[in-house]
C-alpha cells in the first residue's frame, strides 16, 4: 500500500521531490503511517465498500463495537463483523490490497469473546481500540493481546482511547496519566498509538465544539492535551498521539470567516481552484484544515474521521514540503555537533540540537507521505485529487 496511490504517473512527478514509499505492517512505520484513519460502525453495510475498495485514499479503519452501534444491535454487530471480515481474508489470500483495520470493542469480555470467535480472520486485523482506557481495565486488555498474539504468531497492536473523568478532572489528571503511561511502558512493544476521545471528554462538561472553531480553542481539552502531550510526547520514550475526532462534514450556517485563504487557490488554479475552496467551504473543511495544524503543531500525527470527504485533506497536510525536508536534511547532516546555519531557503535558523528530534519526525513522514516539489503544499494534492 503507498499513499497517494490514485494519483496518476504525471500527476506524481508534478507533485513529489520524493514519493511516498510502500508501507511496511512494522510499529515504527505504521505508528506513523495511519493518516486519517476512518471510523465505520460495524453493524454497517458500508464495510462492503472496505471490500469493493470504493473510498479513495483510505489507508486505514476502524470497525466500531462501541459507541458507534445502538446497545441493542450488539449482537448483530458482531455477526455481520465476522462475515465482513471472512469476505476480507478470501479477498486478502486472493492477492487483494486492504486497509490496515482496526476493531473498536466496547469491554475486555467483548474483547475477549470475539477474539476467539474471528479465528483465522483475525489474520485481516492491524489490531484492536481499547476505548475508555484506564489502569482498572487497561492491564486486562494487553495481558490478553499478548496471549493472543503468541497464539496466532503475529503482532496485533492495542490503541488505547483516553477519554474517561480521571484523565480530565483537574485533581486526578497527572496522577492518572502517569499511571497509564506506567502500564502502557510494560507493553510498548504491543502499543501502536495513544488516542484520545476528544468528544466523550467534551461531553463530561456539557461542551461541544462548533465546526467554526477546533478542539484546541476549548480551554480544558486544550490542556488536557498539553498535558497528554508532556507525558506521552517525549522522544525517548518513543510514543506517536493521535489527533482528536473531526465530526462535522457539511454546511450551515457561519457566523465567523472561513479559515481558507483565497490566494493558493486562486494563482495556482485560478478558476478551478476558487470552486474547489468553495467547495471545502461548504463541507467546513476549513475548520478540519485547522484543526489538522494544530495537531501538527502539537506533535500529534493522524487524524480520526467519520466520512470519506475528510481523508484526502488530511493526508494531504500530513505530506512534507520541500523547505521542510531540506531543513530536516541539513540539521541532521550536522549529526548532532550543534551549531546554527541558515536555511537554505534563508528565511530561518536551523539549530542542530534542538531541532533534532523534530528533523527526525520529518524524515519519517517524508518517508511515508512523500515530499512535494518546490512551490507546491497541500493545495496541490487536493487540487489533483479534485480531478480525479
Amino acid at each position: 500500500m503507498i499513499y497517494f496511490d490514485y494519483l496518476s504517473r504525471e500527476q506524481k512527478q508534478r507533485i513529489f521531490y520524493i514519493p511516498p514509499e510502500e508501507l511496511d505492517a512494522g510499529k515504527e512505520t505504521l505508528a506513523y503511517a495511519l493518516g486519517a484513519i476512518i471510523y465505520m460502525p460495524a453493524n454497517s453495510m458500508a464495510i462492503q465498500k472496505l471490500i469493493d475498495n470504493e473510498i479513495p485514499g483510505l489507508v486505514s479503519t476502524v470497525l466500531c463495537l462501541e459507541d458507534g452501534v445502538d446497545d441493542r444491535e450488539v449482537d448483530f454487530a458482531e455477526e455481520n463483523l465476522a462475515l465482513q471480515l471472512k469476505t476480507l481474508l478470501f479477498q486478502k489470500e486472493k492477492g487483494g490490497c486492504i486497509p490496515f483495520i482496526f476493531v473498536r470493542v466496547r469491554n475486555v469480555e467483548q474483547f475477549k469473546k470475539l477474539t476467539e470467535k474471528l479465528g483465522p480472520t483475525l489474520s485481516v486485523l492491524s489490531g484492536f481500540v481499547f476505548p475508555k482506557f484506564d489502569t482498572a481495565v487497561g492491564f486486562e486488555y494487553f495481558e490478553h493481546l499478548a496471549e493472543l498474539n503468541g497464539q496466532i504468531g503475529k503482532t496485533l497492536y492495542g490503541m488505547p482511547i483516553l477519554e474517561g473523568p480521571g484523565v480530565i478532572h483537574l485533581e486526578s489528571r497527572a496522577g492518572q496519566l502517569l499511571k497509564i503511561k506506567d502500564l502502557l511502558d510494560r507493553y510498548k512493544d504491543l502499543v501502536l498509538n495513544v488516542r484520545m476521545g476528544a468528544t466523550d471528554l467534551s461531553g463530561l462538561y456539557g461542551l461541544r465544539r462548533s465546526p467554526e472553531l477546533t478542539v484546541y480553542d476549548i480551554e480544558v481539552i486544550r490542556d488536557f492535551i498539553a498535558d497528554l502531550v508532556n507525558v506521552f510526547g517525549r522522544p525517548c520514550d518513543g510514543y506517536v498521539i493521535s489527533g482528536p475526532v473531526w465530526e462535522y462534514f457539511s454546511s450551515g450556517f457561519r457566523i465567523l470567516k472561513p479559515q481558507l485563504r483565497q490566494t493558493p487557490f486562486r494563482e495556482h488554479f485560478g478558476k478551478d481552484g476558487k470552486r474547489l475552496r468553495q467547495d471545502l467551504l461548504c463541507r467546513y473543511i476549513d475548520g478540519l484544515i485547522r484543526e489538522v495544524m494544530f495537531d501538527k503543531a502539537n506533535g500529534l500525527i493522524g487524524k480520526t474521521v467519520i466520512h470519506p470527504s475528510h481523508i484526502l485533506p488530511v493526508q494531504a497536510l500530513y505530506t512534507v514540503t520541500h523547505e521542510e525536508y531540506c531543513d530536516a536534511r541539513d540539521i541532521l547532516d550536522n549529526d548532532g555537533y550543534g551549531g546554527v546555519t541558515k536555511s537554505i531557503y534563508n528565511n530561518k535558523m536551523n539549530e542542530s540540537k534542538p531541532h533534532t528530534n523534530w528533523a527526525r519526525k520529518i524524515m519519517t513522514l517524508s518517508r511515508i507521505y512523500g515530499v512535494l516539489n518546490e512551490r507546491y503544499d497541500y493545495t496541490s494534492i487536493i487540487c489533483e485529487e479534485n480531478k480525479l
